[in-house]
Order: C-alpha cells, then structure tokens, then sequence
C-alpha cells in the first residue's frame, strides 16, 4: 500500500524543498518506488533535481491539473520524469500559478490532485508533495489527497509563530475533506546546537504542541554543504555522504519507513 506525505508549511524558506529531495532519496535508497511531486510555482523542487529551464518541459503538473478540470484522457504516466529506476518526478513551471487561479472556478477545486492521485498511487510506495509556501487552493488539494503532512519548521521565532495557522488548516481539511489525513511530524530544519535561541524554540514547540502532535526527535543540523545540493542537483547522500545533515536525513528516512 502506497503512502502519500504533503510537506507543507506556509512559511518559506523552512527547508521543505531540500526535505523532499533528500527523503525521497533516501527511501528510493531503501529500495522504495518514490514519486516526487512539485506543487510550487516556484519549481524549486524541479530545479533541484537538475531541470533548470522548467518553463521548456513539454508537460508539467499544470498540464495534468489541466487534464483533470476538462475531463481529458491522460496516461498514469503523462508529464513524469524519470529520474531513476526507483524515483519519478512531476515537475512544475511558474504557469502553475495561472492554474491556481482557474482552479477557483472549478467543480470539487479542493480535490482536483485526489483525482490524479487516485490514478498513479498504485504505482509508486511513496508519493512526497512539496507544496508551495502558502496556505491556498494548491496546499489544501495536496493535504486533501495525503494521507499525512510533514511540517518542517526552521528552528526560529517567526517560522514557529505559523504553525498555529498551519496545523488549524490540516485539521480544518482533515475534518470537511479528508478524514484519513494525519500529521507524520514536526521536523526542525537548519537547528544550529550551539545557540541557546535554538534550544529554546526546539523546547517550546515541544512543550506546546508534543502531546498533541508527533515531534521528530531527529533534528536536522544547519548545514552549508546542505544548502549546496540544490546547485549541484544533488541529494545529500551524493552530495555529503559523510555530513551531518546527511546522517540526520539517512534516520528521518528510517523513521519514515518505521511509521509505515
């Protein structure tokens, strides 16, 4: 049985993207059958996995949005990447933004991605959604069709402050449309140890929302290797093998793939 994880946060910057690449290498690593699903505009998903004119594809997730809305037939396979033997990706351009606008006046506008979702998920083990920075029609059609949300969260002030908005929308769509739809964790994302700010956030999340929500024990560390990947079009287990972050996302993996 497939496993559908959004990675969501309405703040930008937090690491979702670098999250997505690096997890879902690290479960294609384990032998897993991942699809990687850009629903960012800013196709920063695309371009990490080395497209750097996303603009030029011939098809991308607008295309498929595209196809749902008007009724058209499409292939399991329509606009996919192959990435690898284990690993596709689904990529987008800037034109996803025109298709969030002409998903206002859409019929069932919230479940557009279910619909596609519904189709391909039988293929893969793990389908992982970068959904875009904001709290729109995109996130909640991706936390529609999920059957659990990732929230990576920078360990700092205003990143923290979001959550509460954030995790009102999950259990909002939860409740009116998708009652299978649960949290997998807080991850905290670019933690620097040695301060005690970050201490003191990592605490505070915990505090107010660990009996609730499932928090990641793992941590993963600040890091400039980490930053880099997105340039070289490389996860981290290519990129830093050896590194910290890659040894924290080598165990997010792990607990990944304990949770199910």
């Amino acid at each position: 049985m497939s496993k559908v994880i959004a990675i969501a946060n309405q703040k930008g910057g937090v690491g979702k993207t670098t999250s997505t690449v690096n997890l879902g290498a690290g479960l294609s690593k384990a032998g897993k059958k991942v699809l990687l699903i850009d629903l960012d505009p800013q196709a920063s998903l695309t371009l990490c996995m080395g497209y750097r004119e996303p603009d030029k594809l011939s098809a991308t997730i607008t295309n498929v949005i595209d196809h749902i809305v008007n009724d058209k037939e499409m292939d399991s396979d329509y606009g996919l990447l192959h990435i690898s033997d284990t690993m596709d990706l689904l990529p987008a351009s800037i034109d996803l933004s025109a298709a969030e606008v002409s998903l206002v006046n859409a019929m069932s506008r919230e479940l557009v991605l279910r619909t596609y979702m519904e189709n391909v998920r039988v293929n893969y083990d793990y389908v992982l959604i970068d959904c875009m920075p904001s709290l729109g029609i995109l996130t909640v059609n991706a936390l529609a069709c999920a059957d659990c949300v990732l929230i990576p969260v920078q360990a700092a002030y205003l990143p923290v402050k979001g959550l509460q908005q954030l995790i009102k929308t999950i259990y909002t769509v939860k409740r009116r449309l998708n009652n299978d739809l649960d949290i997998e964790g807080i991850l905290f994302t670019m933690v620097d140890r040695r301060t005690t700010y970050a201490k003191e956030i990592v605490d505070e999340v915990n505090e107010v929302y660990g009996k609730a929500i499932p928090v990641f024990k793992i941590e993963i560390p600040m890091s400039v290797r980490a930053s880099e990947t997105s340039q070289a079009a490389k996860s981290i287990f290519e990129y830093d093998p050896k590194g910290k972050a890659a040894e924290a996302y080598r165990e997010l993996t792990e607990e990944v793939l304990k949770n199910g």
